[in-house]
């Protein structure tokens, strides 16, 4: 690579559904987001979108490798295809298709790929206002659960007990996290090789929890790096129903395959009771607390088209 000691090859992996309205801005923002890097391929796994996605990403002068999945496979299906194309000594960079990069980011987060304690990174997000979002998250627990149900996401995260982490020192300095939100985590080969596969049960939402969970049990860290920088335009589960009862659906999934049934019960009630008192909120509160009332385990499978 170009200005660096970093050996490895990156491969940029991008799963697209129905996503032509924000893709082409980040197969355009990649450029400058791979300065410095020589060695990378990008590969764009379509979900058998309706629009122009595919269309979009052969035609856009990156030269990504567009693979077809032909169904509505989900979020880890997608990875997944593309990861079973890459040789077993390549780094790993998922992206969602809202996500921009900012200059540099990739030879940075690669930098701490190279770290042997190391098995994943996340780049610091920026939303839309240039602002910087919360993206680092703790362990979901009983208590987690119970303290953004009552006392709500924002206050829980700004005394420490909530899932959300927004400890200010963190986010100027970067540091080891337990996981954050996957619109953009780099994997090392070690941390793949480690790790395995990524759990298609889930389709959609709490992957990522799984997935930075077995890193960590493989005694490899999740690293917050504040000087790769990228903006998301993301946050669309908030007014889709179908999206608001799947992520609740895989919170309660990902807890029970860590937990008894005990403590399962007490987790799901804290949303229950959570998504209850927000209800008068909006259509999203509402399909959650249907979600959490009527939770099933079994795998979480496409909408209808």
């Amino acid at each position: 690579m170009a200005g660096s000691d970093v050996a490895a090859k990156i491969a940029v992996v991008v799963v697209t559904y129905n996503s032509a309205s924000v893709l082409g801005g980040l197969l355009d923002s990649l450029p400058s987001g791979l300065a410095g890097v020589d060695s990378y391929e990008v590969l764009v796994v379509d979900n058998n979108s309706c629009d122009n996605s595919v269309d979009l990403a052969q035609c856009h002068p990156i030269g990504a490798k567009v693979i077809q999945m032909g169904r509505n496979a989900g979020y880890a299906a997608g990875i997944n295809a593309a990861i079973k194309t890459l040789s077993a000594d390549t780094d790993v960079l998922v992206l969602n298709p809202d996500i921009r990069l900012e200059h540099g980011c990739v030879l940075r987060l690669s930098e701490r790929l190279s770290e042997g304690t190391v098995g994943i990174v996340v780049p610091q997000i920026l939303n839309e206002d240039r602002t910087v979002a919360l993206s680092l998250r703790r362990e979901p627990t009983i208590v987690t659960a119970w303290s953004d149900a009552l006392l709500g996401t924002k206050l829980a995260a700004l005394i420490g007990l909530g899932e959300i982490v927004a400890e200010p020192a963190l986010y100027r300095h970067g540091g080891i996290v337990e996981w954050a939100t996957g619109a953009a985590l780099a994997i090392s080969a070690r941390a793949r090789r480690a790790a395995g596969i990524w759990d298609e049960s889930f389709f959609l939402y709490s992957e990522e929890v799984d997935y930075m969970a077995r890193v960590r049990r493989s005694d490899l860290n999740v690293v917050y790096e504040v000087k790769a920088r990228a903006v998301h335009f993301g946050g669309a589960y908030h007014e889709n129903t179908y999206l608001s009862a799947l992520m609740t659906t895989n919170r309660i999934r990902y807890f029970r395959q860590h937990h008894g049934p005990t403590a399962t019960a007490v987790f799901r009630l804290a949303i229950i009771i959570g998504e209850t008192m927000r209800i008068a909120l909006g259509p999203g509160h509402r399909a959650a607390l249907r979600a959490a009332l009527f939770f099933s385990p079994a795998p979480q499978r496409a909408p209808p088209a």
